[in-house]
């Protein structure tokens, strides 16, 4: 199995231990974004020629799910695949509603929040030149285009962004 690890701030530390603690038969491979972050999109373009041309798996860093990673289709219908879950306190908007099999980003009811995890087709990256870029836009873009399926995670997913919500994160499952 291969992995690819998009690293930017602190990357010397995740660098320093994999080398360290990495499970044999592992094939884990850095795609380092340098002094700067690219954001989600710009760090994906970045790893495209590591991850190749099939479909991959993409899990943001700043995310906690138990989320069975064999629920996401290995070839997505369209150019991917979201996992979303209930809109949380700090997101009450939400980011898409399912319209059909497919995801809108649109109109109101947007009950469910985009959980960081998904499978992409390469070609969801095409015409994305190097350098920043969010991935939010190229999303909405696909949703247009009825190119995004997706499914509702009714586990458990925390967004871990920020200290509080880590520091949260982290007492809850003390307490298991």
């Amino acid at each position: 199995m291969g992995v690819v690890i998009n690293t930017a701030w602190l990357g010397d530390r995740i660098r320093d231990h994999i080398d360290r603690h990495a499970p044999s038969g592992l094939d884990i491979q850095l795609s380092e974004e340098g002094g700067h972050a690219l954001e989600t999109a710009g760090g994906i373009v970045r790893a495209l020629p590591l991850l190749g041309p099939d479909p991959f798996m993409v899990i943001n860093g700043d995310v906690w799910s138990d989320l069975d990673l064999a629920m996401l289709p290995v070839q997505p219908e369209g150019l991917g695949h979201l996992v979303l879950v209930d809109n949380p306190d700090h997101h009450p908007d939400g980011d898409f509603h399912f319209d059909g099999h497919a995801l809108s980003p649109d109109g109101d009811g947007r009950r469910y929040t985009f959980a960081g995890i998904a499978c992409y087709r390469p070609e969801l990256f095409a015409g994305v030149g190097a350098g920043v870029a969010p991935l939010a836009p190229i999303l909405r873009r696909a949703c247009e285009r009825r190119q995004l399926t997706g499914h509702h995670h009714p586990g458990e997913w925390c967004d871990v962004g920020t200290p509080a919500r880590l520091a949260a994160l982290d007492a809850r499952l003390k307490r298991r």
